[in-house]
Parts: C-alpha cells; structure tokens; sequence
C-alpha cells in the first residue's frame, strides 16, 4: 500500500505540510452492506419501541398515567366538620371546638434566614433546635405545630416564609375547666374523644369531614376549584342532664373538704331524686381539659365512677328494709344489742357503745351493727343477694358513661356466716359512690329503683319495684332521725330543709389487713324528707386532720351541696328555720359509725 504523499511547505505558510486525504485508503475502502443494514434496523427497532410505547400509553394503559399527572396538580383538600358542642341541662356551654390553625411545612421547599428561623421558632414555642429537628425529619411534609391561636397564625403568616402552609383544624374548648373535667372529658390532637362524654358519644359528636377537590400549581398555591364540593356536616350536640351551676358548688364544697381535712381525695354525686338524672358528678384532685401536660394519674380519676370501696353502715337501712319487707320486724320492734358485742364464725363484732334493747328505728339511727346483724341472720343468703342485685351492687351501672365498674358482690353460695353478718353491715362487698347513690333512690322513690341517666330526661321515669311503698317510706323517717340529733350525722342538718341519711367510715384495706390509721368515711341521703328532690352521695378519702367520721367529714359537704341545690332548683323550704338550728355542743355529741 503506497503511502500518502505530503508535501513540504514553504515559507508563505510557515513551513506546514499539506496533506492530501482523498488520498487515504480508509476512505477508498468500501464499507460493507451488513453494517449499513444493522444501523437502518436498530433505528427502525428503536422507532418501532417508542410509537409502541405512544401507543401503550396513549391508548391500551392511559388512566395509570393520566393519575399519575393528576397528582401533580390536582389535590383533594379536607373541609373539617366541627365537633358537637356538649351543653348542660340548661344550655350553657361545657365543650365546644374553636378554629385553631395548625403550622406545617415542606422542608425541602423552605427558604428563610437563620433570624426569621429564630422568630418562627419562637412565635411557635419551639427551641431552635426543636424547630431544626422538624425541618429537617422530612423532605415532604412536616408538622410544626397543631392548633395555635389565630394570633399566632396571622404572625406566622406575616413573616411570608416560603414552604410554611398552615391547615384549617379546631381545637376543643372547655369553659367550666377543671369543674367538669371528670364529666365532660376531653379529645386528642386528632379530635377524638379520650375520656367522659367526649369519648361515650363520639360517634354523635365528630361529624364528617367535607371535601374540596382543587388545582394547585408547583408552589401549592390552590388555582381553581374542579369537580363537586362536599360540604362538611358538624356532629350533633348533646345536651346533659349537668347543672353546671350545681356542679360548680359540688365541686368547691369538695375541694375545700379535701384540703380542710387534708386528705387525699374526694368525690360528690347528685342525682334528681325524680328522674334519676346525674345534676353533678364531681371529683378533686381535677385537671384541666384544655391544658393537660404533666398530668398525673390521680388528676385524672373519675373517683366517683371508677373507684369502689366497702360502703359501711349505708347498707344498713337495707337490711332493714329487707326484715320490715318480708314481715320479720316493724319500725318498733324490740332489738336486745346486749353489751354492744356479738360473735358469729369465730370473729366478734362491736358497737362503739352498748346501747342494749333498741327498736329497729334505733338501730339505724345509732348505727347498731350487733342489731343488724341480729336482722341479718334471720334471713336466706339468698333473700339478701337478691335484695343487693336488686338495687345494683355487684352489676355494671347501666349508664352511657365510660369507666363505670361493677364492684364485687360474691354469690350467696359462698358466703359462711360471717360473711353474711358482715356484708349486712356494709363489708365483704365494695360498690362505687355512683352505685351508692342510685341504690338510695330506692327509699327517695317509695321503693323503686329508677335508672340514672347522664343525659337530659324530659319523660316520665318508671322503676323496678324492689320495697312496698310503706317500708321505703318508713325507712326515710330512721333516715331523718340517723341524720337528727342522737343520730350519726346532726351535722348534715340543712336550714329549712328536712334531711334524712345514713354516714358510714371504713377502714382501708391495705393488702390482706385492715389499716388502723387510714379511713375512707362517706354520706349518702336525700331532701326534702317527706317528697325527696335531691340524692347526694359524698366520699372523702383518707382525711387526715383529726376528724375520721362520716358525719364529722362527709356530712357538713352533704348539708352544704343539698342546701344550695335545692335553692337553685327553687325547692320551697319545708321546715321552719329557728326551729331547727343546732347548738354546737349537741353536734359534738353526735353517735359515732360502727367501724
């Protein structure tokens, strides 16, 4: 093969070599036909894939791809309903959901100084680490902060910051506070309910959220609407049988009691006597709804409902309704207490002072455990099981209410003799303050037990009939003398109003043993005496200050809650004022529970 011929320059072109390409065998040499052919196929084979792929994706498979571009562009936006309002009996507010916008961001997105940092952090109540933390978690999406006031969303929305959005969301509001904490409840971030009416009817009082469909350009900014709007249906209102005004007062006469005779803790519980409609259930310690950080647990029990405890002499004028009811005994007849001691089983029972013979009526005023118990063994196991199961004990309570307990009530079946006497006088069985209360509508409703209801009763209520109308009736007027002078609980006396009703003081079990030191004394009664509006129940736990009886501790609360109670219900007085004021010293001479 020749070699290709260069010529030598010359001056003119600064002495470069002209070179003669035409002259190159690569270009003489012909290309062969199948690599020409390969080339045109491959471009024919690549043509063919993409018209295929225009095809698969324009004609065959195009929804994939159609939703896919939507999601770049077309959004579906929430309309939040507005959670019921929850109100009390006379339509003052206890729940309600006010706007309250919450902050989030897109990371990614985000442009802004370390100073307007340092600002946003701080109308948000974040550390500047804290809001670093949350921008840096997503490169999507992230929460800055739920539900701020409105003033803080205009600050926000006035530093202009690029990638901070703010949502439309409510917050719950509770005006009574702490008052209604334990009746009321309250709801998470999400809206939902957690605890008391707020979780019972949450299905009534979340609503359904509405939808806005919507075209957003690359910057989230909404362009139009598109499509249908659902429009978003708030929950339903409910309306409780609450009288927050009497709830109010329950609960400051409870908490005052607590800290006055520094005990642990304390409950009240009103029910209408006539429509056993709940008018106040009241607990301290309390917390309050709309603020909840470093909350205990302690704060948050609903002591009246969820805690049981062995109620004592309360159950005393059960038993003797029991005997009057099947013909054992009458209201006057005769009960030898002896020198106030008696054994059954091997376990001796005392009086705190030997009373010796005694009327049934005496009984229960002085709160006689070795009469009742005289009562109590003439009877069937059974006749009394029924008789508990009857008026509620050892059964959930039948009320829209979360956290109600059953108590414990054994089956008649196991009970020795012991036993027996000692659940007539109110141990070997526990119940809670609620349970305790809607047991005594018994007596207040000439021996029916009507349902309690947390809600508003507008209808005529009917009950189980559990005692003849004469027993029930006679057992209100041991009660009024239980709560007289010479009774238990003079101190639960009320001006102008008649009272009737029994104390009771129980030592608290501590493991397997009866604790020497720490008690749990209550009241439980009713008012007016003769034609009763008001049951009220009251529990104080472990008072400390010197005074463990209930009618030195529960009573005074009892008095003071039925006396401004019936007052604000507009209850005529029944009963002459001057005649019934108490001295001081005839109080202090009050009998004492039978421990």
């Amino acid at each position: 093969m020749k070699m290709p011929r260069f010529k030598q320059g010359n001056k003119a072109t600064g002495g470069q070599r002209a070179v003669t390409y035409a002259s190159s065998p690569l270009l003489a040499s012909k290309t062969p036909l199948w690599r020409s052919r390969l080339l045109v196929a491959l471009v024919g084979m690549g043509f063919c894939a993409l018209l295929g792929r225009a095809a698969y994706i324009q004609l065959i498979s195009p929804d994939f791809f159609q939703k896919q571009g939507e999601l770049r562009y077309a959004h579906t936006l929430e309309l939040p309903a507005s959670r019921g309002q929850i109100k009390d009996r006379t339509g003052h507010v206890l729940a309600t959901s006010v706007a309250a916008p919450s902050i989030w961001a897109i990371p990614k997105d985000m442009d802004a100084t370390a100073e307007q940092k340092r600002e946003l952090a701080k109308l948000l109540g974040l550390s500047n680490a804290e809001l670093d933390r949350k921008l840096s978690a997503s490169t999507k999406f992230s929460w800055l902060r739920r539900q701020v006031d409105n003033d803080v969303a205009k600050q926000v929305k006035a530093l202009g910051l690029k990638g901070v959005f703010q949502e439309g969301e409510y917050r719950r509001s509770y005006p009574e506070g702490e008052v209604a904490a334990h009746v009321v409840g309250f709801t998470n971030l999400e809206d939902n309910g957690q605890e008391g009416i707020e979780l019972a009817f949450q299905r009534d009082l979340q609503g359904h959220d509405g939808t806005r469909a919507v075209l957003k350009d690359r910057l989230g900014r909404v362009i139009e609407d598109v499509g249908q709007r659902t429009a978003p249906r708030d929950g339903r209102e409910i309306e409780l049988s609450i009288d927050s005004q009497i709830q109010f007062f329950a609960y400051q006469r409870v908490r005052d009691a607590v800290a006055q005779h520094k005990a642990k803790a304390g409950s009240a519980v009103v029910i209408d006597a006539q429509t056993g409609e709940v008018l106040a259930l009241a607990n301290y310690p309390s917390f309050d709804p709309a603020n909840r950080k470093n909350l205990t647990g302690n704060q948050l029990r609903n002591r009246a409902v969820t805690d049981t405890f062995e109620p004592g002499s309360t159950m005393k004028p059960f038993i003797a309704a029991l005997a009057m009811d099947s013909g054992r005994v009458t209201p006057s007849t005769r009960i030898d207490t002896g020198n106030g001691t008696i054994s059954i089983g091997g376990f001796t029972i005392r009086d705190t002072h030997a009373h010796g013979n005694m009327s049934v009526a005496e009984v229960i005023q002085k709160s006689s455990n070795v009469g009742t118990i005289k009562m109590a063994m003439q009877m069937q196991p059974r006749e009394m099981y029924d008789m508990f199961t009857q008026i509620g004990l050892g059964q959930k309570p039948k009320i829209n209410f979360p956290g109600a307990v059953t108590g414990r009530l054994r089956p008649y079946k196991a009970w020795r003799p012991s036993d027996q006497a000692a659940m007539s006088y109110g141990y070997a069985q526990t119940a809670s303050l609620l349970q305790l209360a809607h047991a005594y509508t018994v007596f207040a409703r000439d021996g029916e037990l009507i349902p309690v209801s947390m809600q508003k009763v507008t209808d005529p209520v009917g009950g189980t009939r559990v005692f003849t109308v004469q027993t029930a009736q006679a057992v209100r007027q041991m009660l009024q003398m239980a709560a007289g002078n010479g009774g238990t609980a003079p101190k639960a006396q009320t001006q102008g109003y008649s009272v009737g009703g029994k104390t009771g003081t129980a030592r608290k079990l501590e493991g397997k043993v009866y604790s020497t030191s720490k008690y749990r004394p209550w009241f439980v009664g009713m008012s007016p005496i003769n034609n009763p509006r008001l049951i009220v129940a009251v529990m104080v736990d472990e008072p400390s200050a010197g005074m463990t009886y209930g009618g030195d501790v529960a009573a005074p609360v009892f008095s003071q809650i039925v006396q401004q109670s019936l007052r604000l219900m507009n209850v005529s007085p029944d009963l002459d004022v001057k005649s019934q004021i108490i001295a001081k010293t005839q109080a202090a001479d009050a009998e004492r529970d039978d421990l």
